[in-house]
C-alpha cells in the first residue's frame, strides 16, 4: 500500500493488488481518508506527485496558426 498526491492535490491510495483510489486531501469522512490520517499521524509522508509531463514542442506551422498567420502571409511579410 503507497499514498501519493497527486498533481490535482488528490491523494492516490495505491494498493497491493493494484486497486487505485483517489480521494480529496479533506477530511470526507471515509474509512480510506481516516486510515490516511492515521498513517500521517504516525510520522509517514505520501509520495510527491509526478513531475508534469513536458509538452510537445509546436511545429513551425502549428506556431504560425497560433500567431494568426498563413504561409502566404509570412511570405509576403518577408518579401519572399
Amino acid at each position: 500500500m503507497s499514498y501519493q498526491i497527486t498533481n490535482n492535490g488528490n491523494i492516490k491510495l495505491e494498493l497491493e493488488d493494484g486497486v487505485i483510489m483517489l480521494f480529496p486531501p479533506e477530511d470526507n469522512g471515509t474509512p480510506e481518508w481516516r486510515q490516511y490520517a492515521a498513517w500521517l499521524e504516525e510520522g509517514n509522508e505520501p509520495l510527491p506527485p509526478d513531475p508534469e509531463p513536458e509538452p510537445e514542442p509546436l511545429t513551425p506551422q502549428q506556431k504560425l496558426e497560433a500567431a494568426g498567420l498563413s504561409i502566404e502571409e509570412l511570405k509576403e511579410l518577408l518579401g519572399l
